[in-house]
């Protein structure tokens, strides 16, 4: 292999970018994601299943040349299965819990990404209404996900599909909708559903596929195949021209937007009205008397059945031969009038090739870079059982059936808007033309073209028979991208924005009230210790947000006179809003030691003052040494309440996470009801290591109980902070407290509450 073709070793690019799955099993599962954190665990979970250029590239690499071995038959000992993913611009927010793209550029591609395909006018009108459709239409069908498997065989397509099923399942995901697709059968292989051979002009890649060394801007082996930048297709990477319409986020590097459409093809209908109008130009003497149906039906759409294109033979088809390679090999130059492939057939109309004029009688627009640049890389697939007119069942006129439009490319405006919107629907395209061509009869709406023959011009009425039945834009990421949004993030750089937060106190009669909870986050700013207020809502998503900014611990010296870091805060579990007053040990760092001293704060209703003024020290400072629970430590790090243990019998169960000779170690303290508050050692010290749940973690910071899932089924969840990133675990109640991850490490950034 050349070492110039560096891109067929990228393990960053998902594989059905540019190295394509080209399976004759397909199956797209559209997602709905209810619960952001479960979806983000998800996410994680397949990413080692993703499949990568490398892997595919290698192994249609062996199936080619497997393939050429045996004179053009499929080998049977060589199957795949192969997974990639994109997700809308809705299932990327929901993922990272913010806007990805706060503020994105008029009329570029991440605006229409962002307004996702059912809001971009593409010609879905009447039966191709939104509305209409049965996934993407943002009513009641929002896609956050599409899910590509592709594989050799039914069975193992089958296997893969029931496991990701089940593993959605798991996750709370929503299927939307299931989409398959398969390569159809005998005769029709290759084919799509009105009988012609489909994917036969896909582009090649520059440092992907090999230049033919005597014209290097064609694919070796394959001639007029044309090789294009890969930044056409790959993002990050070189342009045509250089030119970037749209500058792109660092995120979206080696990733590519993905288009979806379910486009149903009504087949009969299709053919009647070709026969119908083979019979006007032939009452207009604008075709010869012994023109077909398959003769004018191949000029429609500029290939015979076969593939081989009209403009190379005009006249009749001719046996194709898999392995020449050769159909793309030919231009429209010599025909500018289009009377040999029909300005509007459905090959001029989505690639012109050499032959397109502004004018007549202009010189031809140059491929490079004018037409290379609006290239697109297509995955479809057929879908539905072929039409059969004798059949009772399968394959009745009314049997669904259509194309599976998968399309990927840098620029969703650039690239396949402008093929939809400039090129198949627009009537005056070519342009300047004394008659107007009219849209595409194949995949275009409704309308009138123009017939042109030597000395003649016949208008033709062609009806819609391809209609739009699902739509998604999407964005498919690198593998480096998806590991992050895993995390729930875009990025792993971190701004220096996060505010760290040594420690939480739940502000007593604000806490699961109107939906959500308030809390003092406490920290150091640039003059001392500083708390800020901040809340956050009930629900899957937990949304945060600052009720009030930081202010410094000496406004309120009613509470924290002599405080200089607070460190860890532990309710008294028989005093909380009790004669409209809550009591807190509040541990904190003075003059380079630690001490405790007993605070409360009055209810607001009891007070008539707000929470963070009606708070009084009721008892002073005091060594750790008073705790007879604390016996050897000198420096209390977090407290972690036994869930299912608080006021059971009397006392009130913690884990106490405390440093000891240079590593945070736990132990097991009680603490009873009445006026001593009597504690004790339940258990002695252990290693952070008997905690499956904090694998990794060699200090924990902080725990903050996530309210509205606290004993919910049998399970409590934590938030765990440590450095700059937090993790959820959970906690079964009863014996044993086991305990594991429910959402693995994400960056502090993600609170919004936290971030300055």
């Amino acid at each position: 292999m050349p070492t110039e073709l560096k891109l067929r070793e990228s393990e960053d690019i998902q594989g059905d970018v540019i190295a394509g799955f080209k399976k004759d099993q397909m199956t797209l599962l559209f997602l709905k994601f209810e619960d952001a954190a479960r979806a983000r665990t998800w996410v994680r979970q397949l990413e080692p299943q993703i499949s990568t250029t490398r892997q595919v590239a290698a192994f249609n690499a062996a199936f080619s040349k497997a393939r050429k071995s045996s004179g053009g038959d499929d080998p049977q000992k060589l199957k795949a299965t192969w997974m990639n993913v994109s997700f809308s611009y809705e299932g990327l927010k929901h993922l990272v819990g913010k806007e990805p793209l706060p503020t994105v550029p008029a009329g570029g591609t991440l605006e229409a990404f962002k307004q996702g395909s059912d809001k971009r006018s593409l010609g879905d009108v009447d039966g191709s209404r939104p509305d209409k459709w049965l996934f993407g239409d943002g009513h009641g069908q929002t896609v956050h996900a599409v899910l590509t498997i592709a594989s050799d065989t039914l069975v193992d397509l089958q296997a893969a599909v029931t496991a990701q099923r089940e593993a959605t399942a798991k996750a709370g995901i929503s299927i939307v909708f299931q989409q398959n697709g398969a390569t159809l059968t005998g005769t029709r292989r290759g084919k799509e559903h009105f009988g012609f051979k489909d994917g036969v002009s896909e582009p090649a890649v520059q440092g992907f596929d090999e230049p033919d060394p005597e014209k290097p801007e064609y694919e070796k082996g394959k001639p007029g195949t044309r090789l294009i930048p890969a930044g056409e297709f790959v993002i990050g990477h070189p342009r045509i021209g250089g030119i970037t319409y749209d500058p792109m986020p660092e995120w979206a590097e080696n990733g590519s937007f993905h288009v979806v459409r379910r486009l149903a093809q009504d087949v009969p209908g299709w053919w009647a009205q070709i026969s119908v109008q083979l019979k006007v130009l032939k009452e207009a003497k604008a075709v010869p008397e012994e023109a077909t149906p398959e003769w004018l039906a191949a000029r429609v759409v500029g290939r015979w059945r076969s593939g081989t294109p009209v403009a190379k033979c005009p006249n009749a088809d001719r046996p194709f031969n898999a392995l020449s390679g050769d159909d793309n090999d030919f231009g429209f130059k010599n025909d500018p009038e289009g009377f040999t492939t029909p300005l509007f057939s459905h090959l001029r109309k989505t690639n012109p090739r050499d032959g397109l004029q502004e004018r007549p009688g202009a010189e031809p627009f140059p491929e490079n870079p004018v037409m290379d640049r609006r290239r697109i890389m297509r995955r479809g697939s057929p879908y539905g059982a072929p039409f059969d007119p004798a059949s009772e069942g399968p394959g009745g006129p009314d049997d669904p059936r259509g194309l599976l439009f998968v399309s990927y490319q840098s620029d969703l405006v650039e690239q396949f808007e402008f093929i939809q919107k400039s090129w198949i629907n627009n009537v005056d395209f070519p342009p300047n033309r004394p008659n107007k061509p009219g849209p595409d009869p194949d995949v275009g709406p409704t309308g009138t073209v123009t017939w042109e023959s030597p000395g003649a011009s016949t208008k033709l009425t062609f009806n819609q028979f391809v209609t739009t039945e699902g739509s998604v834009y999407g964005f498919a990421p690198s593998l480096t991208t998806l590991r992050l949004l895993g995390e729930g993030r875009l990025t792993d750089k971190l701004p220096s924005a996060v505010r760290p937060t040594d420690a939480f106190l739940a502000v007593p009669d604000l806490y699961r009230q109107g939906g959500k909870s308030w809390f003092w986050a406490y920290g150091t700013g640039s003059s001392g210790p500083v708390a800020r207020t901040i809340s956050i809502a009930d629900g899957s998503e937990h949304h945060d947000k600052v009720e009030r900014p930081d202010r410094p611990l000496s406004t309120w010296p009613q509470i924290y006179t002599g405080v200089d870091r607070v460190d860890a805060v532990l309710p008294v579990p028989d005093e909380q809003r009790k004669n409209g007053r809550s009591r807190f040990w509040l541990f904190h760092t003075t003059e380079g030691r630690q001490v405790y001293r007993l605070i409360s704060i009055a209810d607001r209703a009891e007070s008539g003052l707000p929470p963070d003024q009606a708070g009084t020290v009721d008892r002073g400072d005091r060594a750790l040494t008073a705790w007879s629970s604390f016996d050897g430590i000198q420096q209390v790090d977090a407290f972690l309440p036994v869930p299912d243990q608080q006021r059971e019998n009397g006392k009130s169960w913690f884990w106490v996470f405390h440093t000891f000779m240079g590593q945070q170690v736990y132990r097991l303290i009680s603490i009873a009801d009445g006026n001593a508050h009597t504690d004790v050692i339940e258990r002695g010290d252990r290693s952070l290591s008997q905690w499956q749940s904090l694998a990794g973690i060699s200090k924990v910071d902080e725990f903050l109980a996530v309210p509205d899932l606290q004993l919910v089924n049998g399970f409590s969840l934590f938030w765990v902070f440590h450095q700059d990133k937090y993790r959820i675990i959970s906690i079964r109640s009863g014996a044993g407290h086991p305990d594991q991850e429910s959402v693995a490490d994400r960056a502090l950034t993600l609170w919004t509450s936290l971030t300055s």
